[in-house]
């Protein structure tokens, strides 16, 4: 590998791409300008097997090593960006209206095409690297759907790594934990069925809103009060909507929330506990309700013999004391868990300095992490496929 001030030389040009991509964000499946963006810098470094139109829009591109024969990693960009009004205020700030790259895709993005030019003028390694462009990580669960079309089995993948910047720690330091690292994501719908009529006699209805509210405390008793405290374990009511006029009392009332959790048999009891919380109140007031309960995204969970080559990697890099290995896991989900589910391997943090956070319209991805996301991308294909 070669040294750090080689990543560091990468940075204007990376940074020129990852401007280009922020100002031309897309969402989901629809990434059509990105992949071919995508595509072309990969020709132009001279990569000959480029495999597009992989979930739609998503790329696999082989890199073979001049080493000799060995096993194939696969090595993970997200490209997708969010439906959100830019405020960061950057030169490069998004063109398309009502869309920005909120979560640092272009950066990541960028990251593994600087990776990929260097890997492809290199060859330093045994054994091929698979670069791996998804689309739709923020809400077409595109990891699934790459994974259900094979492209492990496809391409002959053995590893599976993937990388996220972190708003809040230090540009050049990363973290990472063996075991569950992000929370898994499951969503909840109820409507509780009361019986409306005028707002000045609530003693001839049954008051939906009244009992939602009680629901909604009772959600957060039985996150206190029934699950041991040392989990790591969410239930957030995000959405309440009932009534639209100041004397009717409604027939119905709307509550929607999302459940996170680290532990993998907390999902079934949080369907079960969550209905029966809300029927159990509100038959007290004589309602019902309607409960709808979806498992959206698995937990994240790190492979040990993945985090140990992950752990190396950015040791490599930037030494031992800039790479936290026991960081506590987070709640956010991603989609990246269905290829560590298809396959071994890690997924780590990349330190994006003192930016506001991602989802946030003043978010931007700080351009001083690129030449580290580069180098431990370069330091974990060679030093994974070492001769």
């Amino acid at each position: 590998m070669g040294g750090f001030e080689a990543f560091k030389e990468m940075t204007e040009e990376v940074a020129e791409w990852r401007h280009y991509l922020h100002e031309q964000p897309e969402l989901e499946y629809a990434l059509h300008n990105t992949a071919r963006f995508v595509a072309e810098k990969l020709a132009s470094f001279g990569i000959n097997h480029i495999e597009t139109g992989i979930a739609e829009t998503g790329i696999v591109a082989l890199i073979q090593g001049e080493l000799g024969e060995g096993p194939t990693i696969g090595l993970r960009a997200d490209m997708d960006a969010l439906p959100i009004v830019e405020a960061s205020g950057k030169p490069w700030s998004s063109k398309v209206p009502g869309l920005m790259h909120g979560c640092g895709h272009d950066g990541h993005t960028a990251m593994l095409l600087g990776a990929a030019k260097y890997l492809a003028a290199s060859r330093n390694f045994k054994g091929t690297v698979a670069l791996i462009f998804q689309p739709a990580e923020e809400s077409g669960r595109g990891g699934e759907k790459m994974v259900q079309e094979g492209i492990m089995e496809r391409f002959g993948i053995s590893q599976v790594f993937g990388m996220h910047n972190y708003p809040g720690l230090d540009i050049g330091k990363f973290m990472i934990c063996s075991g569950p690292i992000q929370g898994g994501l499951d969503d909840f719908d109820l409507i509780v069925k009361g019986r409306g009529g005028h707002a000045s006699t609530p003693h001839h209805n049954i008051d939906p809103i009244v009992i939602g509210a009680q629901i909604i405390v009772g959600l957060q008793a039985l996150v206190a009060r029934c699950v041991d405290p040392r989990e790591a374990f969410v239930i957030s009511v995000t959405k309440m909507h009932a009534g639209d006029a100041y004397n009717i009392i409604p027939q119905t009332a709307e509550i929607s929330g999302t459940v996170r959790c680290i532990d993998p048999h907390l999902p079934a009891f949080a369907e079960k506990a969550i209905f029966d919380v809300a029927q159990g109140i509100a038959r007290g007031f004589g309602a019902e309700v309607e409960f709808k309960y979806r498992r959206l995204e698995p937990i994240t969970v790190n492979h040990e013999a993945g985090t140990r080559l992950a752990v190396d990697a950015a040791r490599r890099l930037v030494g031992a004391e800039a790479v936290n290995d026991r960081m506590k896991p987070g709640m956010g989900a991603e989609d990246f868990a269905y290829m560590l589910q298809a396959r071994p391997g890690a997924y780590i943090f990349l330190g994006n300095g003192a930016t506001p956070s991602v989802h946030n319209p003043a978010y931007d991805f700080d351009d001083d992490a690129l030449p580290y996301g580069i180098g431990y991308w370069v330091s974990l294909a060679e030093g994974v496929l070492a001769a």
